[in-house]
């Protein structure tokens, strides 16, 4: 595959999530009253109705679109857990497929329905190596808002490694939109920013609330200013965090979720990010950012639906420099 081909892909995958958002669009002002209707439950996550329809159209849209000279293999949750490899087209053995395309339909659903915030569809690209392949594989990366009632325009991020960013508003359904810039921000240190540790379900945030605490002593903003030096923002979407560094809202974001387990010696299973739900980060990184384990390391977690991933966001790489130690230390303490 060539930067041309990568560069293609790019568009082609922009064109999916345009369809995508349509039909989601469409069927909120039609079946409103069913979207949120669940239809299914996998080792990943529950389906609802509005995750079908997604679905639905990305089949269809590989069977007629995708270049048959690209025979890709298509890891997205929803699809049968026990039946062989989705590949294009199809039928081809996976060893025999060229590219590896995983998807979240609808990632940030249970918000989207509630008409709370915006959805994100999200999807990453790489070159196949079987199972092997993994997050750090991803060239091309694209990402497009699905949003609530009273906001029209959407926004569409893509990526092809090493070429940068392309960000393009759109207004209402229309496909033609403007370009625009997003960037990160600049922050030096984290004064009166938003840092975000994620705990969005009632499991695990005694646990996630201590590790915080820890950080902020090691940083030594707790107790600065009554408290108020710095905030943070539950947005129940791995996609939507992303998208939060990505345009300068957020400085860092934490996902330890996968750790908790082993930390509380519980070893019960818990709701967490998956790779199909960070698999855009290369946008961000693309733009300046960095994404990484707690540990300070990249990601590689397989491009699969049910591997467990913790990771770390920062809006630049001065913030990581500055966090990494606390955040290590605090994981140390609380391992003890």
């Amino acid at each position: 595959m060539t930067l041309a081909n990568f560069q293609r892909a790019r568009r082609l995958l922009g064109a999916l999530h345009h369809r995508i958002h349509a039909a989601v669009m469409t069927a909120r002002e039609r079946q409103a009253g069913r979207l949120s209707r669940v239809v299914g439950v996998t080792q990943a996550d529950t389906i609802y109705h509005v995750d079908r329809i997604a679905e639905t159209v990305i089949l269809a849209w590989f069977e007629r679109e995708w270049p048959r000279a690209w025979p890709v293999e298509l890891v997205m949750e929803g699809l049968d857990e026990e039946a062989d490899a989705t590949t294009f087209p199809r039928g081809t053995p996976v060893s025999r497929t060229l590219l590896k395309c995983i998807v979240d339909p609808i990632d940030g659903t249970r918000g989207f329905m509630c008409d709370k915030r915006s959805a994100w569809v999200l999807t990453g690209l790489a070159p196949q190596r079987g199972t092997r392949t993994s997050l750090a594989d991803i060239v091309v990366a694209v990402m497009t808002e699905l949003p609530v009632v009273k906001q029209a325009a959407f926004d569409q991020l893509s990526a092809v490694r090493g070429q940068g960013v392309a960000v393009v508003r759109c207004p209402g359904l229309d496909r033609t939109g403007k370009r625009i810039r997003l960037r990160p921000s600049r922050a030096r240190n984290f004064d009166h920013g938003f840092v975000s540790f994620s705990r969005f379900f009632p499991e695990g945030k005694t646990l996630l609330a201590e590790i915080e605490e820890r950080f902020w002593r090691e940083l030594k903003v707790w107790g600065r200013e009554g408290g108020a030096k710095v905030f943070e923002d539950q947005y129940v979407s791995t996609g939507g965090q992303v998208y939060e560094l990505i345009a300068g809202h957020d400085s860092m974001i934490a996902d330890l979720r996968p750790l908790l387990p082993d930390m509380s010696g519980s070893g019960v299973r818990m709701t967490c990010c998956h790779p199909y739900d960070i698999c855009t980060a290369l946008i961000l990184e693309e733009l300046g950012g960095v994404v990484e384990d707690p540990s300070g390391n990249p990601l590689r977690g397989p491009l699969d639906t049910t591997t467990p991933v913790a990771w770390v966001g920062y809006a630049n790489r001065t913030l990581a420099r500055l966090a990494r130690p606390a955040l290590r230390k605090a994981l140390n303490l609380r391992q003890r």
